[in-house]
Parts: C-alpha cells; structure tokens; sequence
C-alpha cells in the first residue's frame, strides 16, 4: 500500500478556516441576540429556534428521506443529467424549507407572527444550517490541520487500523492542497444563505399574514429557481462568481419585496 504525503496546512488557509467558522456560528448567533434586544418586546427568541427546528424537520430529515427514495428508484437518471437534477433538488428544497416556513408560521408563531419575528425565524432558518453543514465540518478542518501542523496525527489515528489510516489521510490531503480562498468561498456562500433564507421568511410570513397563498407558491418557486441555478453554474464559472451572482439576486429579490410590500401588503 502506497503511504499518503501529508501537506502541511498553509496560515493563509487556517485563517480561511477560521473566518467560515465564525461567519456560521458567531453570525447566525450574534443576529438572534442583537433582534431580540433591539426589537425588544417584539420579536421572542423562541421564533428563532422554531426556525432551527423546521429546517432540522423538513430538510435534514423528511427532505433527505425523500431523496433517499428518489435516488434509489431513479438511480443515473437524475444524477447522470444536470439539468434534471438540478431542477429537482431544487423543487425539493424549495418544496419542504417553503412548506415547513408556511407551516410554523401558520401554527406555531399564529399568536406572535410579525414582522421582526418572521426575520428573527429566518435568521434561525439560516443559521442552524450555517453550522450543521459547514460550521460542524469547519471545525473538524480546524482540528486536523492543527494536528497536521503540529505533527500530532500520527499518534491520533494510531488507534485505527492501516487501512482506517489510509482512508482518512487520503481524505485530509485536500486540506493542504486547497487553495486558501476557496475556504473564504464557503463562507461567503453561507452569507449569501442566511440572507436568502431571512427574505423569503419574510416572503412567506406576508402569505400567512395577508392569506396570500400566491406569494407562498412563489416562495417555493423562487427557492427552487436560485438553488438549481447555482447548481447549474458550478463548474461553469468560478465560484466567486457564482456568490457574486447570488448575492446580487438575494439583494434584488429582497429589494423588489420591500417595494411590493410598500405598495400591497399591510404588515
């Protein structure tokens, strides 16, 4: 068996690390403290972990069993073709994340819905994504590359089997070899989520609060369109790019709700 060289991990990229770390975490946590006291009296922290709880409900969990059933009776279908994938995973996510909105909002917050808690749901909508998909993942990056640098890996995968090592340094290498800004990429992308999610709360509270079914279909439409076409650009433009575009499209989207909002809605 071949033995796996082990690059050290750059600062540069241990700061990378560092910074996607704090984006999911101190961000989402920081902005559920700082609504709760500058809205004080109007938006309660319990919007914010039903907002958690949702996404945990409806897309890590009835989300992903969906997909393990479509996955499994669809097999290259799906995944040999961009195109229908892309389209479906984003139906899907935008299906369950927009249901389970419409949903606690409609029964769960129906006694404390307004506006500031529809942003404080999003916020922990977002947020609890941010650190259970890459906040988690950032962390153990952090780990490994410390012991990396410090030459302490050896005495920590001593406890498995060589070829338990073998598989895990295989899979470390990737945190010397990736270039520094890509780990900087992944935090922007979870910036970018958290706002989107935090507008289309917000989209999907004035359904709820003015029957607007419409504006709730729209919502899953929406959804769908920005996440299959993000996964359509990938690989297809750099990936700053691909950020640059969803940020710009989030802005637009949340700018074109504030004028709908003036003009039609009462809040």
């Amino acid at each position: 068996m071949t033995p796996v060289s082990i690059t050290p991990v750059s600062a540069a990229s241990i700061i990378a690390m560092v910074f996607t770390l704090l984006v999911c975490i101190a961000i989402p946590i920081g902005a559920c403290i700082i609504a709760v006291l500058k809205w004080k009296g109007k938006a309660r922290i319990s919007s914010f972990f039903i907002g958690a709880a949702t996404f945990i409900l409806f897309a890590m969990i009835l989300e992903r069993i969906l997909h393990a059933v479509v996955l499994r009776a669809t097999g290259t279908l799906l995944t040999g073709n961009i195109w229908l994938y892309a389209i479906y995973g984003g139906l899907a996510a935008g299906l369950f994340e927009e249901t389970g909105r419409f949903l606690a909002m409609k029964f769960c917050m129906k006694n404390t819905l307004n506006r500031e808690n529809a942003i404080l749901y999003g916020i922990g909508h977002g947020g609890i994504e941010a650190i259970l998909i890459v906040g988690l993942t950032y962390v153990n990056n952090l780990i490994y590359s410390l012991l990396i640098n410090s030459g302490s890996l050896s005495a920590v995968l001593s406890a498995y089997d060589a070829d338990t090592q073998q598989t895990i340094l295989q899979q470390l290498t990737v945190l010397g070899t990736t270039p520094s800004y890509l780990f900087y990429i992944a935090g922007m992308e979870r910036i970018n989520a958290m706002l989107l999610h935090v507008v289309l709360s917000y989209l999907v509270y004035l359904a709820v609060k003015n029957r607007k079914s419409g504006l709730y279909v729209l919502s899953i439409f929406l959804h769908a369109l920005l996440d299959a076409g993000i996964i359509l650009l990938t690989g297809k433009l750099p990936l700053i790019l691909c950020e640059a575009i969803l940020f710009a499209a989030v802005l637009l989207l949340a700018f074109a709700l504030y004028k709908y909002e003036k003009k039609h809605m009462k809040i």
